[in-house]
């Protein structure tokens, strides 16, 4: 249990409240997982506990909930909601828009999106408190909604990803009735903000199952939703979800910037054959047309266009400009996405196993193989006729 998570709960039970662990954290704990966030539900209403936590602050227009900030730890605590009431706004498809309905626990209970996300902790009684039969759902090793699948989807369609997540994190299976409402929820999704989904998109890929989740989505209306220019057969697309993994499973680091460049690749691609034909910058348009289903925030962006303008130069290996480009700070990225192209694109091996071996040796012995490579040939200028006068 986190000890700052705890506190907030005693200190709510000291002002007279409340106060449950809630959510992922239990799932998690029940599943053999080490939980990453704790999340406390309560009955105080948000204004008494940004009162009673001096560092905290009200977030969230749709569903307004209370940070609470132990240093670097942030609890998040949320006050107990209905799940019908005259103070929930939806849209014409049934989406919600704003959930200012407050209520009591077991009524917090039937509003939250799964069964397994439903399950409440009290530390004082050390009793877990289930409602909605998620203890059940667990044993099952099963994802299924509370309600109606398809309302519960109708309000916010982003539950399919998350429905997607939970079942590739957890191992467990999707209840019939999601599988069923996913293309129709996929094509929802154009309704969700772009900043939004780019979330979902570090949840569904940077967390360590980012293989298996491309296998079940990649053929579905959530991929065409998500990455609507992404070839979904993509060898390098794959490749790249499974080295994502094994590098989060060894503890090294990941950037989504990686996965954009590889996720874009064939688009940019093809737009920098046409570029003859048109005034755009081809890495521009790629990730320009990809904002409008995915926020990619610019730092992202800037990586994966320079993962790909690099590309060239590592093919090429100009003599001249070998050293400069070994020590480019977007070299090790650009490089390692040439050695996952070089898997299914069997002309790239060669240059792929030059890089390898160029970085392996000292100053003297790349010189030495720099020397090796083939002088560029430079295009010779046609002079000018000049026609003397008659």
């Amino acid at each position: 249990m986190d000890t700052d998570a705890l506190d907030v709960i005693r200190q709510l039970n000291a002002h007279g409240y409340t106060a449950l662990l809630v959510g992922g954290c239990i799932r998690d704990a029940l599943c053999g997982l080490r939980p990453k966030d704790f999340d406390v539900a309560t009955d105080a209403p948000l204004e008494e506990i940004k009162r009673v936590f001096r560092r905290s602050r009200i977030v969230g227009r749709r569903f307004p909930i209370a940070h609470v900030r132990y240093g670097r730890n942030l609890i998040e605590v949320s006050t107990f909601r209905q799940s019908v009431s005259d103070n929930i706004e939806h849209d014409a498809q049934g989406m919600i828009l704003r959930d200012q309905a407050f209520g009591t626990l077991q009524e917090d209970a039937f509003r939250r999106d799964f069964s397994i996300n439903a399950l409440y902790y009290d530390p004082n009684s050390e009793e877990i408190i289930d409602y909605v039969g998620g203890l059940k759902d667990l044993a099952a090793r099963r994802i299924r909604f509370i309600g109606e699948p398809a309302v519960r989807l109708a309000e916010d369609p982003v539950r399919i990803l998350r429905a997607v997540r939970f079942a590739n994190k957890l191992n467990f299976t999707l209840d019939e009735h999601i599988v069923a409402l996913t293309e129709d929820t996929a094509q929802r999704l154009q309704a969700i903000p772009p900043a939004r989904l780019f979330d979902e998109f570090l949840k569904l890929f940077l967390t360590g199952v980012g293989e298996t989740t491309w296998h079940q989505i990649r053929h579905t209306g959530i991929a065409r939703a998500l990455f609507p220019t992404c070839n979904p057969d993509s060898d390098l697309v794959i490749a790249a979800m499974r080295n994502t993994d094994e590098r989060i499973k060894n503890g090294l680091s990941v950037t989504p910037g990686f996965l954009v460049a590889v996720l874009l690749w064939e688009d940019f691609a093809a737009r920098k054959l046409d570029a003859a034909s048109s005034d755009d910058d081809p890495a521009f348009a790629a990730l320009r047309d990809q904002q409008r289903s995915i926020a990619i925030p610019r730092r992202f962006g800037t990586f994966a266009k320079e993962t790909w303008i690099i590309q060239e130069r590592l093919i090429r290996r100009n003599p001249k400009t070998i050293t400069r480009l070994a020590q480019h700070k977007r070299f090790r990225a650009a490089f390692d996405f040439l050695c996952l192209r070089a898997e299914s694109e069997t002309e790239l091996s060669d240059c792929a196993a030059w890089w390898s071996a160029f970085q392996e040796q000292d100053d003297a012995q790349q010189n030495e193989m720099i020397q090796g490579l083939p002088r560029p040939q430079r295009k010779r200028r046609r002079r000018a006729k000049h026609r003397t006068a008659e």
